[in-house]
């Protein structure tokens, strides 16, 4: 919300990328304040938000969702941004909603986060579609490796002395600082795929509602954890293309997710491959039935894959892949936020700074930290059902 931040992107390099008449600001943000996101700018701005999503879909042929892009750990994206969820799905019941959510990292500079980012859970577990939760420190990793390989000269690697990914600024040497350029063009390039089958021809394309249709068993499970390869995103890193089959691989390791998790070892509700350049339904097949004996799908939806092809990959590379998992590896990221939350809260800290906005009651702490609390019940219940035998129900034979 604050106006001298939108300012300097409308004098930056991307301003042509915005609609300046579409911007909504204010002289200050939310003091890192979820209460003063939620409750004050969302009624003081309702009406000005809802003038300009109307405007915009107006211009929209065939409106399939929106996407909001916001951060869990301050006050403005966890507050304003679960509030126009809310809104989105009052005005348009009808059109998905698909959250990106950065979680803040354990060490954030942000005393007030596990608050914002719980508060900010319960309205995410009930208003939104699809959840593709994104972790700081794991976009931070993924820059880190990525700066390792440029440094250390591996496979001859270059870089563009100005680009995104060296964040613009005599950036090799700052990226041990916190490079947010590069690490918001990871998600940008998450964002990219994602929508890549509405921009481009391809033999296999995907719709955004299915990708909630297929992947989102039950309402509150719908939180999808994305991983991207190859991960040196931009055209301007030189790193030569990973082998197709080594590219699947890739996505289902660790080291290429977008949250700090293990999709692995854990059990699979379901999984959307989103392969983008010259690969064919083969080779899609040929790698599901490589990778099925290593991953664990839950017992009543062994075949649980949804895939897509689009035949333009991205700028400077031949093919890349977005996988997204709906995974009860997300479960250790909610349980850790639940410890932090549960610290502050037993002491009080800093609760007087919320209950001092109006409409902010106490109770609403409560009701936010019962709603996750559900959700990680949830996930207890599938993982429960993990060494569960998974029956093998017998064909249909047809009489010929």
């Amino acid at each position: 919300m604050e106006e001298g931040v939108v300012n300097e992107i409308l004098q930056g390099p991307l301003r042509d990328v915005f609609d300046s008449k579409q911007l909504i600001t204010d002289i200050s943000g939310s003091g890192n304040n979820w209460a003063v996101g939620y409750k004050v700018f969302g009624s003081l701005y309702q009406e000005q938000i809802l003038e300009k999503l109307r405007k915009s879909a107006e211009h929209c042929d065939c409106l399939q969702c929106f996407f909001i892009i916001h951060s869990m750990g301050g006050g403005t994206g966890s507050g304003l941004g679960t509030f126009l969820l809310k809104l989105l799905e009052d005005e348009f019941p009808e059109v998905y909603r698909f959250v990106t959510s950065v979680y803040p990292s354990g060490e954030d500079d942000v005393i007030t986060s596990p608050y914002n980012s719980i508060l900010a859970m319960k309205e995410l577990n009930e208003h939104a579609d699809c959840v593709l939760p994104i972790d700081n420190q794991s976009l931070f990793d993924i820059i880190s490796k990525i700066d390792l390989m440029v440094n250390s000269g591996k496979l001859g690697t270059t870089i563009k002395p100005k680009s995104l990914v060296t964040s613009s600024a005599e950036a090799v040497k700052k990226w041990h600082q916190r490079p947010f350029d590069a690490m918001n063009n990871i998600v940008a390039n998450l964002l990219l795929n994602l929508t890549s089958s509405a921009r481009f021809e391809g033999s296999l394309n995907m719709d955004l509602n299915e990708i909630s249709m297929n992947l989102v068993p039950f309402p509150q499970l719908h939180y999808l954890v994305s991983s991207l390869t190859p991960l040196y995103t931009l055209a301007d890193v030189n790193i030569p293309t990973r082998r197709l089959d080594q590219m699947f691989s890739d996505a289902f390791s660790k080291d290429h997710q977008l949250i700090r998790a293990d999709p692995k070892h854990s059990l699979y509700l379901a999984c959307a491959l989103m392969v983008r350049g010259n690969v064919q339904v083969s080779d899609l097949r040929r790698n599901i039935e490589r990778l099925k004996p290593s991953l664990q799908f839950v017992s009543w939806n062994q075949e649980g894959w949804k895939t897509s092809l689009c035949s333009v990959p991205p700028v400077g590379h031949s093919h890349s892949l977005l996988a997204l998992a709906n995974n009860t590896c997300v479960k250790p990221t909610f349980m850790e936020l639940k410890e932090r939350f549960m610290r502050l809260y037993k002491k009080k800290a800093h609760l007087h700074h919320y209950l001092q906005i109006e409409g902010m009651e106490e109770s609403g702490f409560m009701e936010a930290v019962s709603s996750l609390s559900g959700l990680i019940e949830e996930y207890n219940q599938l993982d429960a059902t993990k060494s569960m035998p998974v029956e093998d129900f017998p064909r249909l034979s047809i009489a010929v």
